[in-house]
């Protein structure tokens, strides 16, 4: 009797034992496991990351992290912004509380400026100003074409006029317009503008001359 007694409690004894102690029971499949390994990090202040020269819109934003039990995800936003490559894109933890405008100051903000240009280079026929991006040639002579050429990007332009200029060049280095270039041709001259990265341009006609905005 008392063997038989003995056998059954071990029979009941092994229904309730686990496998490995140490890990969580069948029911509890979706614990996650933290890891005793310490990370000494420094806390995340502010990073930047530079685009080439040819971003436009910031289209999303992912950031990779890792997890308590060292396992990485991901999580993104989607922006569809647009950007300017000349300015880094800023990460940060630090929190700044917007600041409200009065009422005039956004009044003021919604008037329209006066554009400021800035002389950078300048010829017998033609004188080249800039302000940010765009570009104003005061002349009198027409264009006869315009077109795009890269490495380095730059734009040419012929003016039609029948004359003698000598070989013309000024650098802007820490301008979009950093070098204009002009050269003399049989019928005309041309004016080549050297650009800091990767554009687009949309020529139009003015009063005083001709108007290039970058894009």
């Amino acid at each position: 009797m008392i063997k038989v007694l003995f056998v059954s409690s071990l029979l009941l004894l092994s229904l309730e034992a686990r496998e490995n102690p140490f890990f969580p029971p069948k029911g509890e499949k979706d614990m996650t496991y933290t890891s005793n390994t310490v990370k000494s990090l420094s806390p995340l202040k502010r990073s930047s990351i530079t685009l080439p020269s040819s971003a436009r819109i910031i289209k999303k934003v992912t950031i990779e992290y890792e997890n308590l039990d060292a396992s990485i995800q991901t999580r993104s936003i989607t922006l569809n912004n647009s950007v300017d490559w000349h300015l880094p894109v800023f990460i940060s933890q630090s929190y700044e509380a917007p600041i409200v405008e009065s009422k005039n100051i956004a009044i003021k903000s919604k008037q329209k400026k006066k554009t400021k240009y800035k002389k950078i280079a300048s010829i017998k026929y033609a004188t080249f100003l800039s302000s940010k991006k765009t570009l104003k040639i005061i002349t009198k002579d027409k264009i006869i074409r315009n077109f795009l050429l890269p490495a380095p990007h730059r734009i040419v332009i012929d003016f039609k006029r029948d004359t003698s200029l000598k070989s013309y060049s000024k650098e802007n280095k820490k301008g979009i317009f950093c070098k204009v270039r002009v050269g003399n041709h049989e019928g005309y001259y041309r004016a080549v503008i050297e650009l800091d990265g990767r554009y687009r341009y949309k020529m139009s006609k003015v009063s005083n001359g001709y108007i290039f905005k970058l894009r």
